[in-house]
């Protein structure tokens, strides 16, 4: 199996040289409406979380500010320390806005206090979320008041949470000394979800002069992510491919056209991963714990995965793993024509999440047809999709659309080589393999089409079975990669330079 010292020292030197502190003496604020590991949803709570502590490490003054939630644990808020508080003017509104600090793992953390919006169960999915993210995007700027001297060169704000705060910036603040050179950057991590509402909110809620109201103006409505790009000095996606995938209408949700003018401050920049906690050699969940070098032993996770399931218990069974939310985005829609074919090629199919009723049923209802071939886990468990990262062979990610994703890069990292379709960050970070250079980290097909995924399983499987040489390639390829954010944080660091 792969074992290759000269690629294993490179990727070390690598490693040691992307941690040298870089000589850039801006401060960032980091605005956002969730961060690891105070209070998470989704992927943007880890994006927060992981690229400020990569920036801090390289010696650069990067803080983080969002909402002080009800449901952020105790234990956490034991931690914080009360600054002060402002007033914060919101159309004929006059909020309160505490401020308090915490300081975690080397990051500065602000939360905006204020109980009439934030006293809630959950982050979002309130009537009134529109007023709510419009006061948090106020009080980014006006709580800069109270940190302590530390007033930011550049605001870097996420999705459309924090969409409006270039837009205040520019409207309400420029004329204040401290304010007037802020740069902004502004990054959009699903456009999809896009802050829109009725046109009335942007007199009555946000308060904006008659001037000012074409800067969020979208068909009549209120469009806090049109805000966020038309104000912003850059507008960054997470992953070039989606960039570029979201100037067109079938990705850009009607956002299409304002981005194909505004193309010249757009560029993507793909997430990185956590390389500490997704981690196959101390991956606490982990059967038998293996690395590059010591690859031989993962093939024991899946003897003892296959004991667990019920599965038949054979080393030579191919095994494809599948971890996310079972909806027609991550394709399960191709995958349901073809489950049967699949799994008559002698597969195990081993498929973890949770989405819409139709898929979990067609999943169980195959399984009782094919009870030595699939295993749905209708569930959620970090524990279980660890065990299908070290245990599977393969791992599939047939996304609709997916603008950047995690689990492709989490599964090279174990040596489990994903089936992708060629769209946003998928296609960035998972190169098609080559038999003739021997370049390429997994296998990938270009069209929505459930006959072009089902080639790219024959292929994967193929390959498995009857190219073993060829397979170590892959393996040891993907393995190597550096996903780390580390490794990603030089990208942004290249971006705030620009500005």
């Amino acid at each position: 199996m792969p074992t290759e010292s000269k690629t294993k020292k490179a990727t070390t030197k690598n490693v040691k040289q992307t941690c040298k502190k870089i000589d850039f003496d801006k401060k960032i604020l980091f605005a956002t409406s969730e961060a690891v590991p105070f209070i998470k949803t989704g992927g943007l709570a880890d994006v927060a979380g992981a690229l400020p502590k990569a920036l801090v490490d390289r010696g650069v003054d990067c803080r983080v500010i969002l909402p002080l939630y009800m449901d952020i644990n105790q234990e956490l808020r034991d931690k914080m320390q009360y600054l002060g508080n402002v007033y914060v003017s919101l159309s004929w509104r006059y909020q309160y806005c505490g401020l308090f600090k915490a300081v975690c793992d080397g990051v500065t953390y602000y939360f905006v206090d204020n109980e009439y919006y934030f006293k809630r169960s959950g982050l979002y999915g309130y009537f009134d979320d529109g007023e709510r993210f419009a006061f948090f995007a106020k009080a980014v700027l006006e709580s800069i008041k109270l940190m302590d001297g530390f007033y930011p060169d550049i605001i870097h704000s996420n999705d459309w949470q924090t969409a409006l705060v270039p837009v205040f910036l520019d409207v309400f603040y420029r004329e204040d000394e401290h304010y007037k050179n802020i740069k902004t950057v502004y990054t959009i991590h699903n456009i999809e979800f896009q802050g829109r509402y009725s046109g009335f909110m942007s007199g009555d809620v946000l308060g904006l002069p008659d001037w000012a109201r074409e800067f969020v103006d979208y068909s009549g409505d209120v469009n806090y992510m049109k805000g966020g790009i038309e104000r912003a000095n850059k507008v960054t996606t997470v992953s070039q491919t989606y960039a570029q995938e979201i100037l067109n209408a079938y990705f850009g949700y009607g956002m299409n056209n304002i981005l194909v003018n505004r193309q010249y401050k757009l560029s993507g920049i793909i997430n990185g991963i956590d390389v500490k906690s997704n981690d196959p050699k101390t991956d606490k969940h982990a059967y038998v714990n293996y690395d590059l070098s010591t690859f031989g032993k993962k093939v024991e996770n899946k003897l003892k995965f296959q004991d667990a399931l019920g599965l038949p218990v054979d080393a030579n069974i191919p095994m494809i793993g599948m971890v996310g939310r079972l909806t027609h985005q991550k394709g399960l829609d191709l995958i349901a024509p073809i489950i049967t074919r699949i799994l008559d090629m002698g597969v195990q199919l081993v498929i973890l999440g949770t989405g819409d009723y139709k898929y979990e049923e067609m999943l169980r209802n195959i399984q009782s047809r094919y009870p030595n071939n699939l295993r749905s886990l209708i569930t959620f468990s970090s524990e279980l999709a660890s065990k299908i990262y070290c245990a599977s062979d393969m791992f599939l990610m047939p996304s609709k659309f997916e603008p950047c994703g995690l689990s492709q890069m989490i599964a090279m990292r174990y040596g489990t080589l994903p089936i992708v379709r060629e769209t946003g960050g998928l296609k960035d970070t998972v190169i098609p393999y080559d038999y003739t250079t021997g370049q390429g980290t997994g296998f990938t097909f270009y069209s929505y089409n459930a006959y072009d995924l089902l080639n790219a399983v024959e292929r994967a499987v193929g390959m498995y079975r009857d190219y073993k040489e060829d397979w170590s390639k892959i393996v040891r390829n993907a393995m190597t990669q550096d996903f780390s954010w580390e490794n990603i944080s030089l990208r942004y660091l290249d971006l705030y330079k620009q500005l």
